[in-house]
This record gives C-alpha cells, sequence and structure tokens, in this order.
C-alpha cells in the first residue's frame, strides 16, 4: 500500500511518512496543496493524508479539484479545528474521513487501513467509459455487440484505466498495483501488455484507445 503525506508542518509530515514506513506502507510526503494535487492526481496512491490548512492550495480546495475530476483515490483530511463546520465542510468536498489533530498514531494506522479496506470492497459488475464496458464477473471487453475476453492481467490493468478514466497512469504505478512491488516485470512488460490491449480494443471496434504521454504514463483516448 502507498500513501501520499501533504502536510506543511514539515516535522509533523515527516513524522507520518516514517510512521507509515515502520508499518512496511510506501510513503511519499510534501509539504504544500499544489504538490499535494499533483501528486495525488497521478493515481499512484492508495490513500491520501491531507492536512487542511496548506500553502499554495488549502486541504478542501485539493479534494475538490480531486472529485471534479473524477479521482476516487481515498482522502483522509486532518485539522486542528474541532468544530463540526469544518468536519462537515471536508466530507462535503469529498473527503472519506476526518482526524483532529493531536491524535494518537494507532487511530490514524486504523483509518488509513479502513480506509483501504473499504475501496478494496467497492465491487461493480461493469466499469464503463465511452463505448466500452468491462464485464468484471467474466473478465471480456464488451464493445456494442462485440466481446472479447481478457487475460488476468489485461483486466487488471483496464480496470485500473477503467476506474480512473481522466488520469494519466504510470508504468511504476502499473507495475505496483498490477504485479506488486516486489515484482520483477520490467518497463517493457508493460509496453507488451498495452500493445495487447490496444489491440483488443480495436478488434471490438472501440473509439478507445490507449495513448501515450512521453515520460509520464498512459491514458485513455477517444479517437475522433
Amino acid at each position: 500500500m502507498k500513501v501520499l503525506v501533504v502536510e506543511d508542518e514539515v516535522k509533523l509530515a515527516d513524522a507520518l511518512g516514517e510512521l507509515f514506513r515502520q508499518h512496511k506502507l510506501l510513503a511519499d510526503v510534501v509539504y504544500d496543496g499544489e504538490d499535494g494535487y499533483f501528486c495525488a492526481q497521478k493515481g499512484d496512491y492508495d490513500v491520501v493524508v491531507l492536512d487542511v490548512m496548506l500553502p499554495k492550495m488549502d486541504g478542501y480546495e485539493v479534494v475538490r479539484r480531486l472529485r471534479q475530476n473524477k479521482i476516487g483515490v481515498p482522502v483522509l483530511m486532518l485539522t486542528a479545528k474541532d468544530d463540526v463546520q469544518s468536519r462537515v465542510k471536508g466530507l462535503d468536498c469529498g473527503a472519506d474521513d476526518y482526524l483532529t489533530k493531536p491524535f494518537a498514531s494507532e487511530e490514524l494506522l486504523a483509518r488509513v487501513r479502513a480506509l483501504t479496506r473499504r475501496q478494496s470492497e467497492m465491487i461493480f459488475d461493469t466499469l464503463s467509459f465511452s463505448d466500452i464496458s468491462l464485464d468484471t464477473s467474466n473478465y471480456s471487453l464488451v464493445c456494442g455487440q462485440k466481446v472479447v475476453s481478457l487475460g488476468a492481467k489485461e483486466y487488471e490493468i483496464l480496470r485500473l484505466f477503467l476506474s480512473n478514466p481522466t488520469q494519466v497512469i504510470s508504468k511504476d504505478a502499473i507495475i505496483s498495483k498490477v504485479w506488486g512491488l516486489d515484482s520483477d516485470i520490467t518497463e517493457n512488460n508493460v509496453e507488451a501488455y498495452m500493445s495487447f490491449l490496444r489491440k483488443k480494443l480495436h478488434f471490438v471496434g472501440s473509439k478507445v484507445t490507449i495513448s501515450t504521454k512521453r515520460l509520464l504514463g498512459y491514458y485513455l483516448e477517444i479517437q475522433a
């Protein structure tokens, strides 16, 4: 599991990053809202731990922009404010949970685990984008009347794209989420799977293809 910490109190931010690493989680730490939004929208993280009061862009705006762009990563907001209005505002912006400072490290870890569990339990029969659907019950890609079966890894990759249809997803993120961090899969393997999926999208006659954004990763594109 990979966590992004967005917190402008540098000592606290670094301490939280170290806490997650001690519990065998990957953690990146940034110190302002703009960097937090830039990192979170890439699709590399399983949970974002987000402070409210941040320079450059506050936490409310960060989570609002993530949700406006259909980025569903779970967000746990941190704040020194303990009033109901602040909690409601954060949740209304799209946060999934709220934790008031100061907090116990055990509670933070438990809430992060709960958010990732909740995310993994959200199972849908189909995922759709433009003219394609992914049938999660039988690993098949559907476009109109045409259907093609997908291999296990093809399915996982396409599910990742359809769950994040507006995002550019890096090769590292694909490897991490589909094969796991300890895998010996290389970027060449990822490129091969992109080729397989493009051919299957073409076979079913879809307008959707998987395009490459140089040095950043892959994204779904609707062709005219």
